[in-house]
């Protein structure tokens, strides 16, 4: 075979630094269009983006030639540089180290895409934690309290 093909659906979450409310509303339009535009030119391009005060989910298509630890280093370097260029209200603006990411079959797109749309009305009632470790439940990631969380 000549040519790679690949379709890696990735579902991507991480959070601010030490989960603070970072996304304000003037600022989390811009910065989710951004967060998309930087995907894109890292051959990964964004199928939906959307979060909270302290957090966003992305659903990319991971580029063939890109490792998933070097896609997030540089969306979350180019961003938080990009966030702390927007006004003195972000220069504290910062992401966590880590993230979390899980697989997903073209076939749980569209559920997947109604989840990360409806954000806003989940963290009414779901914190970022509960929220998280019921994906590693039903994606069967072990992790540890103690650690996961820094």
């Amino acid at each position: 075979m000549g040519q790679s093909l690949a379709s890696l659906l990735v579902h991507i979450v991480f959070s601010t630094k030490n989960r603070q409310p970072l996304i304000t509303p003037d600022l989390e339009p811009e910065l989710h269009a951004y967060l998309g535009g930087v995907c894109k030119e890292l051959h990964s391009p964004a199928l939906a983006i959307n979060g909270y005060t302290d957090h966003v989910h992305l659903l990319c298509s991971l580029s063939k030639t890109m490792a998933l630890a070097e896609l997030l280093r540089k969306v979350k370097a180019h961003s938080s540089t990009w966030a702390k260029r927007k006004g003195r209200a972000h220069g504290n603006f910062a992401w966590q180290d880590g993230y979390s990411a899980f697989s997903i079959g073209q076939s749980g797109v569209p559920a997947l895409m109604r989840y990360i749309e409806s954000q806003k009305n989940r963290h009414r009632r779901v914190g970022y934690q509960e929220e998280l470790r019921s994906f590693f439940k039903k994606y069967g990631v072990a992790f540890d309290e103690r650690y996961v969380w820094a």
